[in-house]
């Protein structure tokens, strides 16, 4: 496949470079989609829209914006925006943004490390890269658009020598349309169990969730996106952060490709 030359809103030159990706996949509906990386700013301002429609508008994030009707916040600038497009109509439906070692060096970090003390990962960071603002469109959230975001995403760890990431998945902290951290104090609850990560790469959150004083038993599942990355064989770093901002508790969580089951290696490596 052949490689993108990327030109952002800065002036910089990419640290690594993304790979086009399969376009044509089928939805459910019959319709195709495509992805693909952006390559200027038009395209980044497209994937900043659909995040702003689903965090502000769908899940009544309080966004601190640089422009009206987008999700602009200081890494955009530094990551690569991969992007699900309708066949038809070439709307963005599907996004992921990428941060790379070599960027959050220049951006003095991770967005994670914003929320959580993350000193424990220090080693990795050469071959780490953040994922972060994940979201579909509510009318394709189907296992097409995700599967061709993964396979984008495991052709460009392969390409770039890069074997884990890391990011932060939300909980909306609402249950049955009522605010409350019960639903997300219960999720930790299950995943504290089974996917704990091991001791040497556990992280602490800057603003807690106050679990202890939470009802952690309320029988609920965890968001789609957090069981997927569960199944691809993630850990879970840590206690949950409170992000007031986004009324959501943020779960600290870590993939990496030596870890992925064999079932989930020909979508996410082609293997």
């Amino acid at each position: 496949m052949t490689e993108l030359q990327i030109s952002h809103t800065t002036s910089r030159a990419p640290s690594v470079r993304p790979a086009s990706a399969p376009a044509g996949a089928p939805q459910p509906s019959g319709r195709s989609i495509s992805v693909a990386w952006a390559r200027h700013a038009d395209e980044v301002r497209e994937a900043q829209r659909l995040r702003f429609q689903v965090f502000a508008g769908e899940m009544g994030a309080r966004l601190d914006t640089t422009v009206a009707g987008h999700d602009v916040d200081v890494f955009d600038d530094y990551c690569e925006h991969l992007m699900v497009r309708d066949g038809a109509t070439r709307e963005v439906i599907g996004t992921y943004r990428v941060l790379t070692p070599a960027q959050a060096r220049r951006a003095g970090g991770f967005y994670s490390d914003t929320e959580f003390d993350m000193a424990r990962l220090d080693p990795l960071r050469d071959s780490m890269v953040e994922l972060g603002r994940s979201c579909v469109h509510p009318e394709h959230r189907h296992g097409g658009v995700v599967m061709v975001l993964w396979a984008a995403l495991g052709e460009f760890m392969a390409r770039n020598g890069l074997d884990t990431m890391v990011g932060c998945a939300s909980i909306p902290m609402l249950h049955n349309g009522v605010a409350s951290g019960d639903v997300a104090a219960s999720i930790w609850r299950q995943v504290e169990r089974n996917h704990l990560c091991a001791s040497e790469y556990r992280v602490a959150p800057r603003l807690p969730l106050p679990v202890d004083a939470l009802d952690g038993t309320l029988d609920v599942e965890p968001p789609a996106l957090i069981k997927g990355y569960l199944r691809t064989g993630a850990k879970v770093l840590g206690a949950p952060a409170w992000d007031p901002d986004f009324n959501s508790a943020d779960l600290p969580m870590m993939i990496r490709i030596g870890d992925l089951p064999a079932r989930y290696r020909k979508h996410f490596l082609g293997q």
